[in-house]
């Protein structure tokens, strides 16, 4: 995890950061288009993340697009970003989608936006591949999906999404607080957001649960945790004890390792003349 942690720091660097970068001879972007947030990571052939750009927007719920021409114009955007920071015109790309859901809407959104889908994969699938997992499984929360993939001998084996995230945190804090939905989002990507663990404490015991479940009766010793909902303080704690025998295995920044994956994904799809 040594190379994967520095290179989420890396993308901590350098997100939203328009200042120009000599482009490597050789790269791959990736598009991630989550429930909370749009997400474009470009790697050289390495899988060293060049540029990250990204903007929190509910355009996109559980794999369906919630408003289609606001998430193809956010993707202009954001692929703009990246071609002028590095001087480059980006005519390709990787996606991803929820598991269980239907790949074609994610293939559309980055085709309505002049980009041509090279891979897609679902997104748990895309991170076991990033790290290599022989054996073990990948729990992906994010704003609206709980995605999970259990790999044996290197090969996915099982997956499966669940209708909850992010979103159920900032629903239960909201109501709570008896602020807006805006508000709670706001609070719990804050710096004062363990103030409120004992709030959204049942939430994150819930989505153990669920998770258990699909864990039951599978090998899958060590859980690696990924998406933004995990970047909330002590979440994996509770996973951990929700999830007995099994090693949690938390990266430096959950939030950006499923847009890594996505792009680096890329570098084993694709011929470079």
């Amino acid at each position: 995890m040594h190379t994967i942690n520095r290179r989420l720091r890396k993308i901590e660097s350098i997100i939203n950061d328009d200042t120009p970068v000599k482009a490597p001879a050789r790269w791959q972007a990736g598009v991630d288009l989550g429930t909370a947030d749009l997400m474009v990571v470009v790697v050289d052939q390495r899988g060293e993340p060049v540029a990250a750009f990204m903007e929190w927007a509910e355009v996109v719920r559980d794999g369906v697009a919630l408003n289609y021409w606001g998430a193809v114009q956010i993707v202009k955007r954001l692929i703009a970003r990246a071609e002028q920071k590095l001087n480059v015109k980006i005519h390709q790309a990787v996606t991803s989608f929820p598991p269980g859901t239907d790949p074609q809407i994610a293939r559309n959104v980055l085709e309505a936006a002049g980009l041509e889908v090279t891979a897609i994969i679902d997104e748990p699938s895309s991170v076991v591949h990033l790290l290599g997992i022989e054996d073990g499984a990948v729990v992906d929360i994010g704003g609206g999906t709980t995605g999970i993939a259990v790999s044996r001998g290197g090969r996915v084996v099982y997956s499966a999404d669940e209708p909850t995230g992010g979103h159920h945190v900032s629903l239960t804090l909201a109501g709570n607080r008896k602020i807006s939905l805006k508000e709670a989002e706001e609070l719990k990507r804050g710096p004062q957001a363990e103030r409120f663990a004992p709030v959204v404490l049942p939430v994150f015991e819930k989505m153990a649960e669920i998770i258990r479940r699909h864990l039951d009766g599978r090998d899958a010793r060590r859980v690696y945790l990924s998406g933004g909902t995990f970047c909330f303080p002590g979440s994996e704690q509770i996973f951990a004890r929700e999830l007995p025998n099994r090693e949690i295995i938390k990266p430096a920044n959950p939030l950006y390792l499923t847009p890594l994956a996505i792009a680096a994904y890329g570098l084993t799809e694709i011929e470079y003349e």
